[in-house]
């Protein structure tokens, strides 16, 4: 995104990451782990066919027990068990400064972003971070930045 064009606060949609990967509360947190690896996030969304119930987050496997893979009786511990309910869900449409407010005020570090009900994307502390980062080099360029335009 060319912040220097923008005229107006985008939308979630502008800045989000697409398509994001999802888990149903049904899987072994197993594949929880191994998307997070696979893919080096630390976020997934948690679905029940196609609503969105939930998420987990990295710290909440760890805080969990990263070595628990199976209950008492030898079971794999589903996700549905882990996840944390009623994630923060906005639509695409909703403001990028409504979405960080909201999620420095609730101390989260993420929101879902749906689509007519059905999930499209999730933006996460890492995108923001990585947003205010494009943000302050479009602002305050650095010499060498000056000199390659």
């Amino acid at each position: 995104m060319d912040l220097k064009k923008l005229d107006h606060a985008p939308s979630i949609a502008a800045v989000m990451t697409p398509f994001p990967y999802s888990v149903s509360v049904h899987d072994p947190i197993e594949r929880a782990w191994e998307l997070m690896e696979q893919h080096k996030i630390r976020h997934v969304p948690v679905q029940d066919q196609h609503a969105l119930v939930g998420i987990v987050a990295e710290r909440d496997l760890v805080a969990f027990g990263a070595h628990l893979r199976a209950d008492a009786n030898g079971e794999p511990i589903k996700v549905g068990y882990v996840c944390i309910p009623d994630p923060y869900v906005v639509e695409t449409t909703t403001r990028l400064d409504e979405v960080v407010a909201t999620m420095a005020a609730r101390h989260i570090g993420s929101a879902l972003v749906v689509k007519d009900g059905r999930l499209a994307g999730i933006f996460t502390t890492s995108d923001a971070c990585r947003l205010l980062a494009e943000i302050i080099r479009a602002r305050f360029p650095s010499p060498s930045d000056d000199l390659v335009a």
